[in-house]
């Protein structure tokens, strides 16, 4: 059987559409979960919570992978994105946190809600000055603002890295960003992969 990987680039040299294309009007639903199987172009994904379900990789798809990190790999000017919730005083209590490779810095820069837990918050941006016993009060700045974030101990830190459809696999666990498709199938824009059993925490 070819490798998916193979399969994905004969379809794009041949110009044949994977399926129908996202419709960019659709909301992004993130699917998180562990990957059951890979067939072409289309996975399984069994979530955390609920049945399995099928996602076809859109054509463009982006891959990174997500390995364990620490706390101290968190320096001035790192770029990371951290979903947290909001406090009383203003500040954000971490629930996770991603250190981008330096090539992917701007990812998703900005302040905007997010779904990992109820009323919480994701943040990416750069460092500015990090206090506190380790390190663990961080200041993030991203186009238009800054955040104060405070990284309690046992939140999980990944580093996040440039990655290639090489890394989807059964087994694995992912968050896949999708859309739906004109006949309401989700496709995946974006993909989290988990290295050597890592889980995306975002």
């Amino acid at each position: 059987m070819k490798s998916l990987t193979l399969v994905l680039s004969g379809l794009a040299l041949s110009g044949i559409l994977i399926g129908l294309p996202a419709r960019a009007d659709s909301p992004v639903v993130r699917i998180r979960g562990t990957i059951e199987a890979v067939d072409g172009a289309s996975i399984t994904i069994k979530p955390r919570l609920g049945a399995s379900v099928q996602v076809k990789l859109g054509e463009t798809v982006r891959v990174a992978t997500a390995n364990a990190a620490k706390i101290s790999d968190i320096q001035p000017d790192s770029y990371i994105g951290t979903a947290a919730t909001p406090q009383p005083d203003g500040t954000l209590k971490a629930l996770e946190v991603a250190v981008f490779a330096p090539s992917m810095r701007g990812t998703g820069d900005g302040h905007y809600p997010w779904d990992l837990e109820k009323e919480n918050t994701m943040t990416n941006g750069a460092v500015g000055a990090l206090s506190g016993t380790g390190d663990r009060t961080i200041r993030v700045t991203y186009k238009g603002g800054e955040k104060t974030i405070t990284v309690p101990e046992g939140v999980p830190v990944v580093a996040l890295a440039p990655g290639d459809v090489g890394k989807i696999k059964p087994g694995a666990r992912v968050v896949a960003f999708t859309r739906a498709d004109a006949g309401g199938v989700a496709v995946a824009e974006r993909m989290v992969v988990g290295e050597n059993g890592t889980v995306p925490p975002m």
